[in-house]
This record gives C-alpha cells, sequence and structure tokens, in this order.
C-alpha cells in the first residue's frame, strides 16, 4: 500500500537524564535561587544540600552477574545503577540527596530488540532475579524501587534502546511505535508524515511510550482523549509465559479486551515491546484565552458547563486562587480559567468564542491578551525543578491527584484543604500551602491536582511526607475519589488502590499474574504484594 511504510531508523533524541532529580540536569536550579526560594516560607532550612557525585555514593555490592551470552546488555556500571534506583517522587529526590542508595539495583540492562528482552527475561526466571521495567524513570509513585527484598538481585530492565517507529499506516492513521521512544523522539518521526499521537504529559520530554502504556497516562489535553488508553489500537507484550500480540482493530466487542489487561498493569505482567498507536494530523489552527473569576465555586460551576457542552476544547485548566498566585497567572484571590482550542482542519475562533461565552455566563472576565495562558505554561514546565530546589532546602513539596464526580467536589475540596493541612501541621508544626488546579475535565466530573507546600525537617523529610501522604489517600478514599487519575499506583498508592480495587478483580487480577509469571520476578510489589 503507497500509504503504508515501513521505518528502519529512528529519531535518537535522547536528553541528558539528571540521576538523582528530575530531567535536564542543566535546568536544575542553583544554590542561591534554592535559598531565594526557601526565604518565602518561615522555618525552611538556611542552606542547600550538596548533590552527592556518584563517586562518593555507598552503592550496596552487585549480588548476580549474567550469562556471558547477555553480558553485551548489561551493565553494573555505578552511574548506571544509580540512576536507576528510584523515580522521580519527592521521597525518591530527598533520599538520593542524602546519598541513601540502598535499593539500587545489581545490574542494568540495555536491550536492543525484542529476543533481548526474552532472552533476559529467560535468565532472570530461573535465576530468581527481579526485574524492573524501566522507560526513562519519571515515575512519582514508587514504580520502578525495588522494595521486595527476596530476590537474589534486581535487574532494571531499560527499554531506551527500542525507540524506534517501525511502520506507518497512513491510510488508517496509526503506526507500530516501539516502547521505548521517549516523547521527543516519537514525535520527531511522525512530524515528516503530518502525524501526531497528540500525548504530551508534564514528562513528556523524560517519558517512553512504553511507560505511557504500562501506566496508563494522562496528556496533557483536558477533554475528549485524556488518556493513552484512547489512542491505543494493539500491543505487543513479552511476558514470561509467552509473546502476546493483540490484533489491531479499530474497535470490537470480542470477549474481554486483551490490551486492556496490559495498559496500567505497571510491568508486573509482562513487557510491552510494541504497540500500533491512533494518529492524528498535525493541528494548523490553534487558539487559546484566559478567564478571570473573583469566586472559585463560579469558576467551577463554569467549568462543568465546558466540560459537559460537547465543544471539547484541547486546553482546559482551572487554578485555584492558591495555584494562580503561585503560578504568577492572577492574584488577589482570583481563579483563572485556561482554554484553549486546536484542530487540524477548521478554523477555530467561533469554538473558543463560545467555549468563552459559557465561562462569562458563569461570572468570568476576560483576561486582556494570552499571558496568562503563556504565564501558566512556562510554570507547569518549570515546576518540577522548583520542586527540586526546595527538596534540597528540606522543603516539602509534592502533589497528589485524583478525580471525582462534580457533586462530591466541593466537599472534597474542603476535605483536602482541612485533613491534609491538619496532617501537615501534625508533621512539621507548620502551616501548609495547598493549592489546586483541575488537568483533565469530564462531563461527569473534573480531576483535581492538589499540591502542598511546607518547610520540613533535615533528615525527617521522608516520613513527614509519608504521614501527609497517608493522610491524603485516606481523605480521597472517605469522599470516594480514585486514589490516582493518571500518576499510577506504583508502590506508593499501594494503600488506596488495595481499599479502591473490588476483591473479586483482585482475585482474577493475581490470578493472572500467576499464569504469565509464575516465577513472580516482574516488578514485584506493585499493584500487588510479590507472594501474589
Amino acid at each position: 500500500m503507497a500509504d503504508r511504510t515501513s521505518l528502519s531508523h529512528g529519531a535518537d533524541i535522547a536528553p541528558a537524564r539528571s540521576w538523582w532529580g528530575w530531567g535536564d540536569p542543566g535546568q536544575a536550579l542553583p544554590d542561591a535561587e534554592c535559598a531565594e526560594l526557601a526565604a518565602l516560607l518561615p522555618g525552611a532550612a538556611g542552606t542547600a544540600q550538596p548533590i552527592p557525585s556518584i563517586a562518593s555514593l555507598e552503592l550496596p555490592p552487585v549480588r548476580v552477574s549474567a550469562p556471558r551470552t547477555l553480558a553485551h546488555l548489561v551493565s553494573g556500571d555505578p552511574a548506571d545503577r544509580a540512576g536507576h534506583t528510584y523515580g522521580k517522587a519527592f521521597r525518591d529526590v530527598v533520599r538520593a540527596l542524602h546519598g541513601d542508595l540502598a535499593a539500587a539495583p545489581d545490574l542494568v540492562a540495555f536491550p536492543r530488540e525484542e529476543r533481548d528482552v526474552v532472552d533476559l527475561l529467560d535468565w532472570a526466571a530461573a535465576s530468581d532475579v527481579a526485574v524492573i521495567p524501566y522507560g526513562a524513570g519519571s515515575s512519582v509513585v514508587g514504580g520502578i524501587e525495588y522494595r521486595a527484598g527476596t530476590h537474589s538481585g534486581v535487574l532494571s530492565m531499560d527499554l531506551s534502546g527500542m525507540g524506534r517507529v517501525l511502520e506507518i499506516d497512513r491510510v488508517s492513521r496509526s503506526a507500530r511505535i516501539q516502547a521505548g521512544a521517549l516523547g521527543p523522539c516519537l514525535e520527531a518521526q511522525l512530524r515528516p508524515h503530518g502525524l501526531t499521537l497528540r500525548h504530551f504529559p508534564q514528562s513528556f520530554a523524560f517519558s517512553t511510550l512504553g511507560g505511557w502504556l504500562a501506566t496508563r497516562a494522562g496528556g496533557h489535553y483536558a477533554t475528549l482523549h485524556t488518556h493513552i488508553d484512547d489512542l491505543t489500537a494493539a500491543l505487543r507484550v513479552v511476558t514470561p509465559a509467552g509473546v502476546s500480540e493483540s490484533l489491531r482493530l479499530p474497535g470490537s466487542g470480542a470477549g474481554p479486551s486483551p490490551d486492556r489487561l496490559f495498559l496500567g498493569s505497571e510491568g508486573t505482567l509482562g513487557i510491552i515491546t510494541e504497540a500500533w498507536m491512533r494518529l492524528q494530523d498535525r493541528p494548523v489552527h490553534k487558539a487559546s484565552a484566559s478567564v478571570v473569576f473573583d469566586r472559585f465555586p463560579a469558576a467551577v460551576d463554569a467549568v462543568r458547563a465546558v466540560a459537559q457542552s460537547g465543544l471539547y476544547p484541547a486546553n482546559c485548566r482551572l487554578l485555584d486562587p492558591g495555584e494562580a498566585a503561585l503560578s504568577g497567572v492572577a492574584g488577589g484571590g482570583r481563579s483563572v480559567l485556561v482554554l484553549g482550542v486546536e484542530s487540524a482542519h477548521h478554523p477555530v475562533d467561533g469554538r473558543l468564542a463560545e467555549l468563552v461565552a459559557l465561562a462569562r455566563d458563569h461570572g468570568g472576565s476576560t483576561a486582556a491578551g494570552d499571558s496568562a495562558a503563556e504565564a501558566w505554561r512556562s510554570a507547569f514546565l518549570r515546576m518540577p525543578y522548583i520542586r527540586d530546589g526546595l527538596a534540597r532546602m528540606s522543603v516539602i513539596s509534592e502533589t497528589f491527584e485524583t478525580a471525582c464526580t462534580w457533586d462530591r467536589f466541593p466537599e472534597l475540596y474542603e476535605a483536602v484543604h482541612r485533613d491534609v493541612g491538619a496532617a501537615v501541621r501534625a508533621a512539621t508544626g507548620a502551616e501548609a500551602l495547598i493549592n489546586c488546579r483541575f488537568t483533565h475535565v469530564y462531563p461527569d466530573g473534573p480531576a483535581p491536582y492538589f499540591t502542598v507546600i511546607a518547610p520540613g525537617r533535615r533528615g525527617s523529610e521522608v516520613a513527614m511526607w509519608d504521614a501527609i501522604k497517608a493522610a491524603a489517600m485516606h481523605t480521597l478514599g472517605e469522599h470516594r475519589a480514585t486514589v490516582t487519575h493518571h500518576h499510577a499506583v506504583g508502590r506508593d498508592h499501594r494503600p488506596g488502590y488495595d481499599r479502591q480495587r473490588p476483591e473479586p478483580f483482585a482475585l482474577a487480577l493475581r490470578a493472572a499474574k500467576q499464569a504469565l509469571d509464575p516465577a513472580g520476578i516482574l516488578n514485584p510489589g506493585v499493584l500487588f504484594d510479590a507472594a501474589g
């Protein structure tokens, strides 16, 4: 078929990545800026925690060695082991800064093709070596940290060497893509064909297709196709029991979906190596606007009207007064709604005007120009680096996200401020700054994203955050909100997930684990206990 292309090369866009914190090490805040930020919080530490050098780290000894036939795929280099120990949650960054790398994997594998994955899994299963699938390490829920403690060794399997777009079906607008493709690498290979996956999480530059699929990641777009699930046509997954490959179809009613078994399985049932993904033509027409509200409840009502209108804005971010002020978007106790629309085929100004009119009907006023949208975007991309800078000052600065129905949101919002605020006071002795924004919205409810900032005590940061996190999960459960909307379960959300998940489904999931991974080597401790 003339419009179906097989590709044999990839776009090697692999940015430098910090071993201890978020993203590009060149973007990390210098000591002086860390101190300036912390000075805004009474009680924060006065000096920045030094960043340890790789040479200074005390890594646990390597306990296993790969067979000669696999040695060329495996590394025991300290830098590789350190960089694959943790994800990028607050507690991960703090432990790395303190030089605590007790959970470092023994080895890191870099497969180049699916056969390598099969061979590595065969060896690991026979040798009782736990395998932690690794995309780019941006997990913020303990998804790549080994905590089970019973295996003879731990292998981190880094899929970044498998990052090519293998085939493009222009007629059906889809592509077969290897799971190790980083976001920019993936889009660079689609761009010459006028196509895009249109999935842009905050971690876009530092996460992979396989990671998005395994964690059911949410993208930047706030309505309609919000999760990677919506864009998935078929999966190819290597399990210790064999290779699973689903049939690429626009839809099917043939029993439970095999793809749904592996989407969100977080590396516990198999390693995703390829996927057929649904693509879109690249947008040509774009427009955005910002609407300011004096009252947050009125802003919430406006967003609900937008979500139920069928107009499907690409961007629909509501910032509460605290978030708007923190981002430099608005002050004076005002909330801001950032709206954006786009299309590959039709002008969008009319649709934006309808959305703005809906918001104005609920008491909003249109902001002059588009500065709020740009200010929010800059703050959004910079925030992980600011979080790391505050962590160096022993300031607790972390987030949790959820989703609930519209009728439950007002009570949830109040409960988070009340109950999580109380947990912060109990843990730190200080008042917390708790902000909220909507990352995604649906006709039946929003996805609120909460930020918690408070001064901590050096050496006690992890214990403090764990106490606050436990309170947050309890509050979400009490108000029938999900423990996670798009960050995944990992190990950090396990208590909340165990309460949320129906027990018959838990039985079925454990049975699937036993059937596909009888040796129990795949990411033990995620979703369910290592023993099943």
